[in-house]
């Protein structure tokens, strides 16, 4: 199947939210960030602490939610020349294909450590920080969706 990818800046940006939010370790840190500011929002309620760590622990969730959803996504999508050029991708069940105006590459399913599906895109990873996104909407009927679903969970694990 062949499919033609432009990337709309918005869905990028929940796209890479996405990838980060669905990482272990961030997963685990907003966790105790979270349990942190709630813990001294508590203390604080019952005037067994002063305002201070209240307030340092409201700053430290505050500048965290910032950094992975704001900043972050940002940061990779201003730097990345992928999502800002066109292209043709070719998914067969022995291979993907990408195809630019600087040429081709191509690469054996083996290659992808794993894959991930977000209401919008497809994720298929090279490694822990290294994938490429896949548009859904670059699809063009639940068809060609299911038959892209099937060769990536034929092929690649399921992060």
């Amino acid at each position: 199947m062949k499919i033609n990818i432009s990337y709309n800046k918005g869905k990028v940006l929940q796209a890479l939210r996405y990838h980060f939010f669905s990482r272990r370790e961030i997963k685990l840190m907003m966790i105790l960030v979270n349990v942190f500011a709630l813990l001294a929002g508590v203390l604080y309620g019952l005037k067994l602490i002063q305002p201070l760590p209240f307030l340092m622990s409201s700053v430290l969730w505050l500048s965290m939610m910032v950094a992975y959803w704001i900043w972050l996504p940002a940061l990779i999508y201003r730097k990345s020349k992928t999502f800002k050029d066109n292209f043709e991708v070719t998914i067969s069940p022995q291979h993907f294909f990408i195809q630019t105006s600087n040429g081709t590459k191509s690469w054996a399913w083996r290659e992808f450590s794993s894959y991930y599906e977000t209401p919008g895109f497809f994720h298929l990873y090279f490694d822990n920080k290294s994938f490429f996104l896949i548009p859904k909407d670059a699809l063009s009927g639940q068809e060609e969706l299911e038959e892209a679903r099937e060769i990536f969970r034929t092929h690649i694990s399921r992060a």
